[in-house]
């Protein structure tokens, strides 16, 4: 049981105090909090790093506060597209989804593309239909209605703007985990409900292998979230990995150099959580804030932050 460790996150942008009132500040750690507790409780039963990032993150995907899951924004046409991916260190299997619209849970997709599918990434229709061969949960289009999500989006239906799923904030809506577990095993797993407004079917960072989702056994874990063209483009999670299995940095060191250096020339922003294979923990992240939390081995509880200090 030594050197057990989970981490999660639900997005990170310009989270500040001033936009944020004092009940709602404690609902997001509330949710956080509890997300983290059920993920932490898998891993000290003994239960997998996988099973553990996929509880935590479908609990984050069942809140409305995030985007994700039934948070989750409305596109151009007034719909939902979900990503999602996870990713198994041992293995290095994956499952992946991309512009789902009626799953309830997304990461509990990516888990049965995982341990049943020969593929690693399905999108739309035919994710859905491989979807309900695996007994995953649907919900109408009315679970995922969120009357301030559809303001955001009534707001600029009508132009060609896409946006953020927070408009006094700019967040970046995402929620993720990582963990070890008692095998010294890791895992990763990202949702979203991706931009407001956005069209073409548009698609990020969190479901792609290696950009936004990573976990290798020799290295690390890797969740991100963040403004997904930059992080597609600059393969964040993977390459965190790169300047660990590469170049021997640790995991603190290699999250710093790319998201505090390479991130910032790139013009993206956003942050990342990792985990490696001692069990360390780094949330490094370039915004003003992110929702984040984790718990090790060496703590009696975990521990939920948002801003900066």
């Amino acid at each position: 049981m030594q050197n057990l460790a989970i981490a999660i996150h639900g997005g990170a942008g310009t989270i500040t105090p001033a936009s944020m009132t004092p009940d709602l500040e404690k609902a997001y750690k509330s949710a956080l909090s509890h997300a983290l507790s059920k993920g932490y409780q898998v891993l000290e039963k003994g239960g997998s790093a996988l099973d553990a990032v996929e509880l935590a993150v479908a609990l984050l995907e069942d809140s409305p506060l995030f985007n994700a899951g039934k948070g989750s924004v409305f596109t151009k046409e007034g719909k939902h597209e979900m990503d999602a991916a996870i990713m198994c260190g041992k293995t290095m299997e994956a499952g992946a989804v991309a512009g789902v619209r009626s799953i309830r849970n997304p990461v509990r997709l990516t888990r049965a593309i995982l341990e049943h599918s020969d593929h690693v990434f399905l999108c739309g229709y035919g994710a859905e239909e491989f979807a309900r061969k695996y007994d995953i949960a649907f919900e109408p289009e009315e679970y995922f209605y969120d009357k301030h999500r559809y303001k955001q989006w009534r707001d600029v239906r009508d132009t060609d703007i896409f946006m953020l799923d927070h408009t006094e904030d700019r967040k970046f809506g995402t929620v993720g985990a990582v963990a070890r577990d008692a095998n010294g095993d890791l895992a990763a797993a990202t949702s979203t409900g991706g931009m407001t407004n956005k069209n073409y079917n548009r698609i990020g960072d969190s479901p792609v292998i290696g950009s936004g989702t990573y976990a290798n056994n020799d290295t690390c874990a890797i969740s991100c979230t963040g403004h997904g063209e930059f992080f597609i483009r600059a393969v964040v999670a993977y390459d965190v990995s790169c300047l660990m299995e590469y170049k021997g940095y640790t995991l603190q060191e290699a999250c710093d150099e790319v998201v505090m250096d390479k991130l910032v020339r790139f013009g993206g922003e956003g942050g990342l959580i990792a985990v490696d294979n001692k069990g360390n923990i780094a949330l490094p992240f370039n915004s003003e804030g992110m929702y984040r939390g984790y718990r090790t081995s060496g703590d009696k509880e975990g521990r939920v932050s948002i801003y900066k200090n």
